[in-house]
């Protein structure tokens, strides 16, 4: 149906509620990407957080897909996966107010509530910017690409926006941040 946002999908021939906010499938995609997680946790993760009732066991199957269908916006995930363009969790602080601006608003995460497929619309929109300009080299470099000398300059003086951070880093990004306050 033209202009439906789904707030529950039918799994086992019964409508179950979801948790269809924006920020709730951001943290199911925060799993998605944990190295430490097996595709079953990840998976278990997945329905766990976007469906507000329990899933009977026999038609796990089937809301595993539905729960994909859902997180893709509306479309089955592509059977082979594309070159990583983007990472959630990173990307957030350049991300949101692409997304903001897009929709008009302050901050999109202060927002009571927004549907993941509103959210993934703004996103499809995001236009120029900060943002944009870090997805498109990346997309360029992942596809082996040559840079003009505007987009050279751009990547050697925003290398860190451009790098894919490891779990690593992450982690010693937050001992650092830690040991900072203990310096204040």
């Amino acid at each position: 149906m033209f202009g439906f946002l789904p707030e529950a999908l039918e799994v086992g021939g019964r409508e179950i509620p979801i948790n269809s906010d924006f920020r709730n499938v951001l943290r199911i995609f925060e799993a998605f990407e944990d190295p430490a997680l097996t595709n079953q946790e990840k998976a278990y993760i997945c329905i766990c957080r976007l469906y507000a009732e329990p899933v009977e066991i026999r038609f796990m199957e089937e809301a595993i897909r539905k729960a994909y269908w859902f997180c893709n916006g509306g479309d089955m995930p592509k059977s082979k996966p594309e070159a990583k363009v983007l990472d959630w969790k990173q990307d957030e602080h350049i991300m949101m107010p692409a997304v903001s601006r897009t929709m008009g608003v302050t901050d999109v995460r202060s927002l009571p509530y927004l549907h993941w497929w509103s959210f993934l619309g703004a996103f499809g929109e995001t236009g120029e910017g900060l943002f944009t300009e870090v997805l498109h080299i990346r997309n360029k470099l992942a596809h082996g690409k040559k840079l003009d000398k505007t987009e050279k300059e751009f990547l050697k003086r925003n290398r860190y926006l451009i790098k894919f951070r490891s779990q690593e880093d992450d982690t010693a990004l937050a001992e650092t941040e830690e040991f900072l306050k203990t310096l204040i």
